[in-house]
């Protein structure tokens, strides 16, 4: 790309680190020397931030996603979706009126890149409870996202530079994995899984490791059968596919083989199972990508962290991680 490209950057939850996280990536010449940032949120948040975090940034509203490739560096383009009082934005309190914008501003991101006005959205932590309380009933940014993007071949990914992590289920009570856990959710999660991680890493054939849902792989259907009757179906049919897929592997152990770098990805039935350990290793630079969109959406890898805000102490370094990533993934 011959220009540096626009990224979307949403401001998520206004009450918690967001705008604190924003301005301090902001501050890094590496963002701007490879895109121009625009933040989609509430100017009244914002210049909060920007005086917690003591940081020589200006702000400027914009209009539309053109209008920022004409605010000089060092300043900040915003695309101003709210006007919160400051009785809505109290740090580590979420409010309804927070809740409505945080929708939107992940609304109008998504509509962007579907639209090519921007190349990509990077989305900053938001408050589900929140969003909630003002009717928005979502279990998350990737579930919206693919109802937006009218799509249900989505995979939520957490990738660091030694491992990446996909999910067959999300977030979801842990008592109702089992039965989501089917053949056909499966096998979509190790194609998607397959293609995003070729994506990712230039790898024409990804090696892939599928987790078992059960301890030790079930012992032979003694601790559940869904590996025999399940996850070993999905396994060959991908590898009839020309997906190398490998399982499937007790995740006790397959994450000591994993972060030495034997598999370019892994497949992990549960959201505890699989992020446990990759937070592990990529606490502060580990980015969550929805794979299967056809827009580029790359967030943190962590919450609102409501106890940090206002303290400007918050670590920017995985928001600076996805915006990276989305950088890398831009054609």
């Amino acid at each position: 790309m011959s220009e540096r490209p626009v990224i979307a950057i949403t401001m998520g939850d206004p009450c918690g680190i967001g705008p604190e996280i924003i301005v301090k990536a902001l501050q890094s010449p590496e963002v701007w020397n490879s895109s121009i940032p625009l933040v989609i949120g509430d100017r009244t948040a914002l210049e909060r931030a920007l005086s917690v975090c003591d940081s020589p940034l200006k702000i400027r509203e914009v209009h539309s996603a053109s209008d920022a490739r004409t605010v000089p560096e060092r300043t900040i383009p915003l695309l101003a979706l709210s006007h919160l009082a400051e009785t809505d934005i109290a740090y580590g309190a979420p409010s309804v009126a927070a809740g409505d914008a945080v929708f939107r501003y992940i609304c109008h991101a998504a509509q962007l890149c579907l639209g090519g006005q921007v190349s990509a959205m990077v989305t900053a932590p938001i408050s589900k409870e929140a969003m909630h309380r003002a009717g928005h009933d979502y279990p998350g940014h990737t579930e919206l996202l693919a109802e937006l993007c009218g799509t249900d071949n989505f995979v939520m990914m957490l990738a660091g530079d030694i491992l990446r992590v996909s999910l067959v289920t999300i977030h979801e009570a842990l008592h109702d994995v089992p039965r989501l856990v089917t053949f056909e959710q499966v096998l979509k999660t190790i194609r998607v899984t397959a293609e995003g991680v070729a994506r990712l890493t230039g790898t024409t054939s990804p090696r892939l490791a599928v987790l078992a849902l059960n301890p030790h792989c079930g012992e032979a259907g003694k601790f559940g059968t869904q590996e025999t009757e399940i996850i070993v179906p999905a396994i060959t049919a991908a590898c009839k596919e020309g997906i190398r897929a490998e399982g499937p592997l007790s995740a006790d152990t397959l994450f000591h083989f994993a972060q030495q770098g034997t598999y370019d990805g892994v497949v992990a039935m549960y959201h505890d199972q699989g992020l446990i350990p990759l937070k592990m290793l990529h606490f502060d630079d580990a980015v969550n990508i929805t794979l299967g969109l056809p827009i580029i959406r790359t967030s943190v890898d962590h919450g609102t962290a409501y106890n940090l805000a206002g303290t400007g102490s918050a670590s920017e370094k995985s928001l600076l991680a996805a915006l990276r990533m989305a950088r890398k993934m831009i054609v």
